[in-house]
């Protein structure tokens, strides 16, 4: 599956871990994106989302890798620290999990 190398490469590197609570990854959602751009995809949409406060609440990403046609979708909700915020990775509608 497109995307496996960028999640396993971070995943090697302790920079993504599979949370059972929330069924998602916790990771920073910009190390996830960096990696799916490494693998070959290119961003197609991002947005974030913001609290009334001004601050980041969460945010989404797409990607199409051009050459295999296979589409990533990133979405995560920050948490206290941005750098471990609960994301969640679907390629081509399928949901990667541990």
């Amino acid at each position: 599956m497109d995307g496996m190398h960028a999640v396993n490469a971070l995943r090697e590197q302790g920079r993504i871990a599979w949370t059972e609570d929330h069924r998602g990854w916790v990771a920073s959602p910009e190390d996830v994106v960096r990696a799916l751009t490494n693998d070959g995809f290119e961003e197609s949409k991002r947005e974030l989302l913001w609290t009334c406060g001004g601050e980041a609440a969460g945010g989404m990403w797409e990607g199409l890798n051009l050459r295999t046609g296979a589409v990533a979708s990133v979405i995560w909700v920050n948490r206290d620290d941005p750098r471990c915020a609960v994301v969640f990775l679907h390629i081509d509608g399928e949901p990667v999990a541990a």
